[in-house]
Order: C-alpha cells, then sequence, then structure tokens
C-alpha cells in the first residue's frame, strides 16, 4: 500500500494550496480517506475526511475555508485551502482508513510571509 502526497509548499498568508494523495495498493473506493496535520511540538490532529459514500466532516478550525473531495477513478483525495493562515502551518498526512489505517509519508506546508 502507498498513499503519496503532492503539492506543498510554501504560501503568503491568505492564499491557497490544493494536496493531493494518490492511494495504491488498495481498492480505493472502499475506504475512508482523510488529511491530518501535525505542527512542531504539537500531535497529530484532523483536518479533514470523507466516507466512502462522499460524507465529509471537518475540524473546527477549517471549516469554510478548506474542502475535502475525492476522485475514485484516479485514486485520488484533494484538499483544497483556502485563506491560508500561519496556524496552519504543519507536516499534512493523507490516512486512508477501512478495517486497517495506511499513512501516507506526510507533506509540508508552509504559510509565512
Amino acid at each position: 500500500v502507498q498513499l503519496v502526497e503532492s503539492g506543498g509548499g510554501l504560501v503568503q498568508p491568505g492564499g491557497s494550496l490544493r494536496l493531493s494523495c494518490e492511494a495504491s495498493g488498495i481498492t480505493f473506493s472502499t475506504y475512508a480517506m482523510g488529511w491530518y496535520r501535525q505542527a512542531p511540538g504539537a500531535q497529530r490532529e484532523l483536518v479533514a475526511d470523507i466516507t466512502s459514500t462522499g460524507n465529509t466532516n471537518y475540524a473546527d478550525s477549517v471549516k469554510g475555508r478548506f474542502t475535502i473531495s475525492r476522485d475514485n477513478a484516479k485514486n485520488t483525495v484533494y484538499l483544497q485551502m483556502n485563506s491560508l493562515k500561519p496556524e496552519d502551518t504543519a507536516v499534512y498526512y493523507c490516512r486512508a482508513r477501512r478495517i486497517l489505517f495506511y499513512w501516507g509519508q506526510g507533506i509540508q506546508v508552509t504559510v509565512s510571509s
């Protein structure tokens, strides 16, 4: 199983990024997918997740700014991040969940002027 994140980087406050996570080795459409993040010195926290049927859930801190979506034909889950703030700076991880969990390697997002 591989989960490969892409799309991170450095962005100014108020800017946007779109993260992608492409999965292989799983029947993607049957898995719930999620994005988590971990800032330095902090615990890993849920950002957003999406069920196999498309139901979504967001952390309060990102509601109205971030959107999670999935494309089952491409085995890919996305995280559109708008109105980014310095406190969104973290390593972002993709996770696949059914009975077992699988994690991506993480990708850095830095929001700074």
